[in-house]
């Protein structure tokens, strides 16, 4: 739409404005009331998850007579839709689950989305703020066949407020994060697309990444993003559950393995004890 017609609409919505408020001066009053109240909700919003990350980095549990006490205060008829919306932030924002563990006493704790191993708690592990950021880029990668160009993660991460050279508040700079912090934590492979000239990049899953998450977890997030449940997503549902499979067959043959050598390892231990009592 040109210029000019964009300044003469907004001009005739700013008439019918002022022909409508002195004829309605109760509901503008109660309009603007309504506004000043869901700011302040916003603001408890807001609160509400500085005060989650809070209780998440003391590891302590997260009750709700704390959360009245010290964030709700006056605003307990509001309550659900703050932790929900405060809870929703966790998830796409930092990658943490709210869970309730104790439903009488209203207890919850904040789960990592990204399962890290013993091993992987002994060295470097990812920081918490970061969690969400690289379960959207796994997303990415997944969505685009498990390998997507740096072009296409970029524009993924302009959507979400990161740009490249700019340093943002959270995440730091982000070209850093992605190509090097996170590439050397192993959760992301980074990588020269074979023969390009000029050269291109692409990014895939790393170690780390296929151990400490799933595709069907990281679909469920994408989803959950998009407002839209995985099943939306035919081909990629379908690949996830294999993958699911296969983990489990992964998962049982080790046990299988690890229950074959307990075995043997019992049977050479009473072998020997037996052999020692003949002498």
């Amino acid at each position: 739409m040109p210029r000019g017609q964009k300044s003469k609409l907004r001009a005739r919505e700013r008439r019918h404005q002022a022909q409508v408020e002195p004829q309605n001066p109760g509901l503008q009053r109660a309009t603007n009331t309504e506004s000043i109240q869901r700011g302040h909700i916003d603001e408890k919003v807001v609160i509400m998850v500085y005060y989650l990350l809070y209780k998440y980095n003391l590891k302590e549990p997260i009750r709700k007579a704390e959360m009245l006490r010290e964030v709700i205060q006056m605003y307990r008829s509001h309550y659900l839709e703050i932790l929900q919306r405060a809870a929703e932030h966790m998830e796409m924002i930092f990658g943490l689950d709210l869970k309730e563990v104790d439903p009488y006493r209203h207890i919850y704790i904040l789960v990592n989305k990204m399962e890290v191993s013993c091993d992987a708690r002994l060295i470097n592990r990812i920081e918490i703020p970061k969690t969400g950021l690289l379960m959207a880029i796994l997303g990415v990668i997944f969505m685009q066949g498990n390998c997507a160009s740096e072009e296409r993660v970029w524009q993924t991460l302009n959507v979400m407020g990161l740009f490249n050279g700019r340093k943002h508040f959270i995440f730091g700079e982000p070209k850093k994060l992605i190509t090097k912090d996170l590439v050397q934590q192993k959760y992301l492979e980074y990588r020269q697309v074979a023969n390009s000239d000029p050269p291109c990049y692409e990014f895939l899953w790393g170690l780390r990444a296929h151990a400490e998450t799933t595709k069907m977890k990281v679909l469920e997030f994408m989803a959950k993003i998009h407002n839209m449940v995985p099943t939306a997503f035919p081909s990629l549902y379908e690949e996830a559950l294999r993958d699911e499979e296969e983990r489990a067959q992964a998962r049982a043959s080790a046990k299988a393995r690890t229950a074959a050598l307990a075995k043997a390892r019992s049977s050479a231990i009473a072998s020997s004890s037996s052999h020692s009592k003949r002498v």
